[in-house]
């Protein structure tokens, strides 16, 4: 087991952080909540106005500052500078306001945060390694100030449904590890966020004065395996036994990745296996309400990359584990991509596919496929926008008395259909999850509550389990508990009103619950060390990082 807050978080006076120094580091400052006898102790009298604040009061200031910006990417950018200044209020103001805050620090405005980071960009966070840097990536890790415990890396090369953002896709990582330390406790000093800059393929970066990484084409081949392999050795030897997360690499290097270092160290891939892990969860909870059984559903994928082939391998899993055989549950699960229906009789098909497809004639289009296959659950995770069309929703409520519809891709633009659409043209009957957030919606006098399928319901706690048993690998068995472990959560008032997963307050409830689960199976199958915990549950709570002074 390891303690995740072994030591308290420095406070001003520590380490020679006195006067405007703790004003300027994040991690110490509290502004104009600095008591008198801190400002006395401190250095601080006369650096501050004479009002003393309580976190409360400030967290209000926050809020009523934030509520008065034009539009989200202002908001984005006046938390970022919060975020900068103060990290416990910023965490506070977090926690207290998680469905107002999370869209506007990740999905879906981190998207456009990302698309515009360089010139936005205020203050550097977490590491920037570029593939200059071969050699001694070690070296840069080291100037990392903090005991890092769970990195969140990536090269930038498919952010979200964007594309290749480069070194702008920086944001990412910034965004995930605030949803850790907000939505799973973990300290944000633990949490390093890396941005392996191999260059972008994106012209107009590259033509943009104000793009912050290398104005190079991408690296590729071996030159990027070796890079990409020195990190992750650096990594380890600099802050051992630490968690790394992989993030928006692009499918032919994410599959690589993962398959290279899942068995060796404590790795994994959200965009794979966290988005597969808060899928098959929506699953599981749309089941409850048809009374059905996992093995009884027909899942096509409108999209075939990393989120479709992974979500796709956890439901397997899920069959397999119900008695099914693999060639069985196989047969129930096809995924479309833009060629057509994935067969046996395409010779275009990457590794990743070849065991969905299956031995079928060709179909170009999803209306056909839908006719065709009969699904009784369809799952978007292309970001292509409004390929869910009236035909197709129309069509999938004839053959369905409740059709699920998962319209996971995001940003927002990238949605596959609203959930007005949804229930409208499901007349609704639909059983629903977005990926990017949307107000509730009434028809024929229901109100339905639509709820995303964000991952941030799983990788957080994934996370927190980790670090606290500490955990040799991170396995599919961990993410299937952690599915299970969320549709578990999702009360009969959530089911009524149509919503799949938790309200989102409840998210750091979720977490220390699916940390458990986590902490317990590392414990059942010898991938952490020691005697297991007596109460699980309880050692994980007593280990979540509180924001407050």
């Amino acid at each position: 087991m390891i303690a995740l807050n072994p030591t308290p978080a420095p406070t001003a006076g520590q380490g020679g952080l006195r006067g405007v120094a703790a004003l300027r580091d994040p991690l110490v400052n509290k502004g104009t909540a600095f008591t008198e006898q801190e400002r006395d102790a401190y250095g601080l009298r006369g650096l501050l106005p004479a009002h003393v604040l309580t976190i409360e009061e400030q967290a209000e200031r926050v809020l009523v500052n934030l509520r008065h910006l034009p539009n989200d990417l202002e908001k984005y950018v006046a938390l970022n500078a919060l975020h900068d200044r103060n990290e416990t209020l910023f965490f506070r103001v977090v926690c207290d306001n998680i469905d107002e805050i999370q869209p506007l620090i990740y999905t879906p405005t981190v998207g456009l945060a990302c698309q515009r980071f360089g010139h936005i960009f205020q203050r550097p966070r977490g590491l920037f390694i570029g593939i200059n840097d071969r050699g001694r990536v070690a070296e840069l890790m080291r100037n990392w100030p903090h005991e890092a415990k769970l990195i969140v890396v990536t090269d930038g090369e498919r952010i979200l449904g964007l594309g290749d953002l480069g070194a702008n896709g920086m944001g990412i990582p910034v965004g995930k590890l605030s949803l850790y330390a907000a939505c799973a406790g973990i300290h944000p000093r633990h949490c390093l966020p890396v941005m392996l800059d191999v260059g972008t393929n994106n012209e107009t970066l590259l033509e943009d004065r104000y793009y912050i990484g290398l104005c190079r084409h991408r690296v590729t081949g071996k030159d990027y395996d070796d890079f990409i392999d020195e990190f992750v050795h650096a990594a380890r030897a600099v802050f051992p036994g630490v968690v790394i997360q992989f993030e928006d690499f692009a499918n032919h290097s994410a599959f690589r990745m993962l398959h290279k270092y899942r068995n060796k160290y404590c790795v994994f891939n959200d965009d794979i296996q966290g988005t597969a892990s808060v899928a098959l969860a929506g699953l599981l909870s749309a089941l409850r309400v048809l009374k059905g059984k996992i093995t009884d559903q027909k899942v096509l994928f409108f999209g075939a990359g990393e989120a479709a082939t992974g979500i796709a391998d956890l439901v397997v899993s899920a069959m397999t584990a119900q008695g099914m055989s693999d060639a069985e549950a196989r047969e129930r699960v096809w995924l479309l991509d833009r060629r057509g229906l994935v067969v046996k009789g395409r010779t275009d098909l990457v590794e990743h596919k070849l065991p969905y497809a299956h031995d079928h004639a060709r179909i170009g289009d999803f209306v056909s496929a839908i006719t065709e296959l009969r699904p009784t659950a369809i799952i978007g995770v292309a970001a292509v926008g409004g390929t869910f069309t009236q035909e197709v929703l129309e069509t999938m409520a004839e053959i369905n008395e409740r059709p699920i519809i998962f319209a996971l891709s995001n940003p927002t633009s990238k949605a596959e259909c609203t959930a007005e659409q949804a229930y409208t043209c499901t007349h609704g009957r639909a059983l629903f999850a977005c990926g990017s957030p949307y107000d509730p919606v009434k028809f024929n006098g229901h109100t339905f509550v639509p709820r995303q399928g964000n991952n941030s319901y799983i990788f957080p706690g994934m996370g927190l389990g980790a670090i606290v048993s500490g955990a040799k690998l991170m396995t599919d068995e961990m993410f299937m508990g952690a599915a299970t472990t969320l549709a578990n959560l999702v009360t009969e008032e959530d089911l009524a009103q149509g919503s799949l997963y938790p309200a989102l307050p409840r998210i750091r409830e979720v977490s220390a619950h699916i940390g458990a689960e986590v902490v317990r199976i590392a414990y059942q199958r010898g991938l952490a060390d020691g005697p297991p915990p007596n109460d699980v549950l309880a050692l994980v709570q007593s280990q979540m990082f509180e924001a407050h002074y």
